[in-house]
């Protein structure tokens, strides 16, 4: 009589260890609630906001102060400007920023009127700015559109005058003080001294806005 085959022996792991992968709502270990995981994801959010402004305002803008009264009324001296100069090319009526040159003693903010190749003439008895023989409209930005003369009169250029290649013609808005192209010291600026242009006042709040060409 063959022996009875016998099953063999099958080891069953306990519940608790086949329950070990589980989450355990027991389990003391401290786990992120969704309020600490929000703040995480707007800190990262807001890191990243910090880094796209630093490499806008390092290689596309830049903020200048403005230093004296010579482009009132649009412009006021400590007016805190927005600068652009990425790929800049200058454009009649713009407002641009000027780095220091060997007649410049400090960056300067200017309008531009004039281009490489314009013919540039002014008549302080009519108080008119000419281009290319076309008289100036510049009564959205000084005074009455009129243009006076410096409240000194030393080292002035004599009208008309030709812009050359390279070079732009620049003028104050408060063109009684403005030292500019007007002057021998200053004459037709080099384009490659031009820091860009002046985009908005940043600050004060109250003048906060576009600066208009």
């Amino acid at each position: 009589m063959q022996e009875e085959e016998k099953n063999p022996l099958v080891q069953t792991a306990p519940e608790s260890e086949l329950q070990q992968n589980d989450s355990d709502p027991n389990d003391p270990s401290p786990h992120p609630s969704a309020f600490t995981v929000s703040c995480f994801e707007w800190v990262d959010s807001l890191v990243m906001a910090l880094v796209a402004v630093v490499i806008l305002f390092t290689f596309l803008f830049r903020v200048v102060t403005v230093d004296g009264t010579s482009m009132l009324p649009n412009l006021y001296s400590g007016d805190r400007i927005v600068v652009s100069s990425y790929f800049y090319q200058p454009k009649q009526g713009d407002v641009v920023v000027l780095k220091r040159t060997i007649g410049l003693t400090k960056p300067i903010v200017k309008r531009v009127i004039a281009l490489p190749g314009q013919t540039v003439d002014i008549d302080y008895i009519t108080g008119t700015v000419s281009v290319d023989g076309k008289e100036l409209d510049e009564s959205t930005y000084i005074e009455n559109g009129i243009t006076h003369e410096p409240m000194t009169s030393e080292s002035l250029l004599q009208f008309p005058q030709t812009v050359p290649a390279g070079h732009i013609f620049v003028l104050g808005d408060n063109r009684e003080v403005s030292e500019d192209s007007r002057f021998e010291a200053v004459g037709m600026v080099d384009e490659r001294y031009i820091l860009g242009k002046a985009e908005l006042v940043l600050f004060p709040v109250s003048r906060f806005g576009r600066i208009g060409s």
